[in-house]
């Protein structure tokens, strides 16, 4: 097994492939309209279908090339033909477009994680970390995330008031993966709050703080192989994978669980406390925990986009010629609103699963770890309404935000009233 330098976490790589003889931006690229694109996404979806079709030339921060692919077919195409529609994001021609504070870099920078491999590489780590996820107990699960929410919800209980997602929501994920990774309840709160610097300046420095965190991590692991967590089932696994590989699928799996659970915590809540439909849930009624989560993973998704995939050759998609090394934006969101897939998208989504939220295909989101969001996301708002049971909005709703940015849609404040409660 090798050992990584713990001085130096690997930093994305952002080398450019040859450009296409003619040029890297498409004719007729638009640029996104950034004001609709969070203000009435599914309007925009619609306009640029009808004026484009299901794929469409757009420019993020009115230079950056990519194809946004918005119908259900194509996102599905694309998914599901990993050797056409590649995850290295070195394939894409066009980084010396891309500024060095660009929003998603920190998700879209190649790294050596299983998000960005492929093949062979990509078959034994994700056979791994899908081994690991699966071998969490369901049960230790659910009582970790009602301890955690317990003892969330005691810090504000007896005041009345609460912001469920500053104080709540934004809190359980990463408490809940990580224990269930191997770190204790100070190691988890650590971490969490370096998760919080993952943007901008601070950046790097949160990345090395969390790189030496899960080295530590494993190396408690090698030192006590007895330890039942994912972290232990990696180190035994028979792919045979190296410390390096461990610690960066580890970090990868926090980056991918964290803010979309935590949206979809909040986000449910936010349906369950404006929709008159959810209202009688509130106080015991017809509409369950589960129908709020699967009318937010179509009709508000956590991860309305994702970049992406990289072309490895030329082809067509969707009636637009595709260059190799042309990367392609796959719109989660737009796909659950495709009129060709759900024709009356304001009806609901009733029992419907097909959704795109989790994405597609091999680099799709492991069945495992849909299970694990959905557990956390359950037991979170279950535990919220059983201890707060007359919670209620303190502001209009009208008066609530969505924190937008490119690849994430959540509710930015969530904040509410209830009578104060006893501690649990």
């Amino acid at each position: 097994m090798t050992t990584p330098d713990p001085a130096s976490p690997p930093e994305p790589v952002f080398p450019s492939a040859p450009a296409p003889p003619d040029g890297v931006v498409p004719a007729g690229s638009v640029p996104l309209d950034y004001q609709r694109f969070r203000d009435e996404p599914v309007e925009l979806y619609r306009e640029l279908r009808r004026e484009h079709g299901p794929v469409v030339p757009i420019l993020l921060d009115g230079k950056i090339p990519v194809w946004m692919v918005l119908g259900y077919r194509e996102v599905v195409r694309v998914t599901t033909d990993p050797n056409r529609f590649a995850r290295d994001s070195r394939r894409w021609h066009s980084w010396h477009l891309v500024p060095p504070d660009w929003e998603v870099t920190t998700f879209v920078g190649y790294r050596p994680t299983m998000l960005f491999s492929e093949g062979a590489d990509h078959q034994r780590r994700s056979e791994a970390i899908c081994d690991g996820l699966a071998s969490v107990d369901q049960f230790e699960l659910r009582a970790q995330c009602e301890r955690v929410a317990d003892q969330l919800i005691d810090t504000f209980a007896g005041s009345g008031r609460a912001d469920l997602v500053a104080e709540y929501a934004s809190q359980i994920p990463l408490r809940v993966v990580t224990r269930l990774y191997g770190l204790d309840d100070a190691e988890s709160a650590a971490l969490q709050d370096d998760s919080f610097h993952l943007t901008g300046s601070e950046a790097p420095v949160a990345l090395q703080k969390m790189q030496t965190r899960m080295e530590a991590l494993i190396k408690r692991v090698r030192e006590n192989p007895d330890q039942v967590n994912v972290a232990a089932h990696l180190v035994s696994h028979p792919a045979g994978l190296t410390d390096d590989e461990i610690i960066n699928d580890l970090l990868g799996s926090i980056y991918a669980v964290q803010q979309p659970t935590s949206d979809l915590i909040g986000n449910a809540l936010r349906l369950m406390l404006t929709d008159e439909r959810f209202a009688i849930t509130l106080s015991g009624g017809r509409r369950s925990v589960g129908q709020a989560l699967n009318e937010v993973l179509w009709e508000n998704t956590p991860v309305p986009f994702w970049i992406g995939r990289w072309a490895a050759e030329d082809t067509m998609l969707g009636g637009q010629r595709i260059r190799k090394g042309d990367c392609l934006m796959l719109g989660l969101a737009a796909a659950n609103a495709d009129p060709d897939v759900r024709p009356d998208f304001h009806s609901g989504a009733g029992g419907n699963q097909a959704h795109m939220a989790f994405s597609h295909g091999k680099h799709g989101c492991p069945p495992a770890a849909r299970e694990i969001a959905e557990v956390i996301a359950t037991a979170a708002i279950e535990v919220l309404l059983d201890r707060l049971p007359d919670v209620t909005l303190s502001v209009p709703p009208d008066d609530l935000d969505w924190r937008v940015t490119l690849l994430m849609r959540g509710t930015a404040a969530l904040p509410v009233q209830f009578t104060p409660a006893h501690l649990h």
